[in-house]
């Protein structure tokens, strides 16, 4: 009776340690899920989505597997990245935190906000103000803001909001070293990003981790809990269940 109880036992630890490491593998080199916690990127990405990024967009570094292990320096199956992706990166401040933002600036690249528009290597971003029905969120608040559809030098097509009063004017010309990327919240007056070089900065390729897939869920968490099941029919955000990313 011990001998079966024993072999069960370890049948069921072999089983769990195996489900273990396809997990940590599927986790590692192929999709992530994260969940976004914060309104910098409204409208693009809300407050309680929850998304998968791809790990394998742009190859693997350290940054790739849990706890950011040294196995290797640099990148491993290295791909570019390009302008207007979506990437989930570590922040430079302490190589743990993640974020996400949308990708603006290239190594080499000078970028600066002039009366409120942006310059990518002294062209202004083209932008067209489109019809305003959205609520967007900064912290607590939910200032009013212009909405503009900006088209990148690749065709990149995102909505990004300004502040109607207060917005960021102008900036210092930002210069993007070799081997790293410049990004920005597309809740641009809400967003802590590149243009913060004490906490963000410049971000290092090693430390991007994947390109932002698709919303596989999302729960609106001011309105109540995931857990308040009777509040699905306001909380439920199900328009956004798997909506790809752009």
């Amino acid at each position: 009776m011990n001998k079966i109880f024993l072999t069960a036992i370890y049948e069921n630890i072999k089983t769990l340690f195996y489900a273990l490491v396809i997990a940590v593998i599927i986790r590692s080199l192929f999709f992530q899920p994260f969940y976004i916690p914060s309104s910098s990127m409204e409208p693009t990405l809300l407050i309680g989505d929850r998304i998968f990024v791809k790990k394998y967009s742009y190859g693997y570094s350290r940054h790739s597997f849990p706890f950011s292990p040294p196995l290797f320096a640099n990148r491993m199956f290295s791909k570019a990245p390009n302008y207007g992706d979506l990437v989930v990166f570590k922040t430079p401040a302490d190589n743990r935190t993640d974020y996400i933002k949308r990708l603006i600036g290239l190594p080499g690249d000078t970028i600066q906000f002039r009366d409120g528009k942006l310059f990518l290597n002294e062209d202004e971003i083209l932008r067209t103000q489109i019809k305003n029905d959205l609520k967007i969120r900064c912290g607590i608040s939910s200032p009013e803001v212009n909405a503009f559809k900006e088209i990148l030098p690749n065709g990149k097509e995102y909505v990004a909001v300004y502040r109607k009063n207060g917005t960021m004017q102008n900036t210092d010309k930002y210069k993007v070293p070799e081997g790293h990327f410049f990004f920005l919240g597309d809740n641009r007056d809400c967003s802590k990003d590149s243009r913060y070089l004490s906490s963000v900065g410049y971000v290092s390729y090693e430390n991007l981790v994947g390109n932002a897939s698709f919303v596989f869920f999302s729960n609106d968490t001011v309105s109540g809990s995931i857990f308040k099941f009777w509040n699905w029919d306001q909380s439920l955000r199900i328009k956004r269940f798997f909506n790809l990313l752009k």
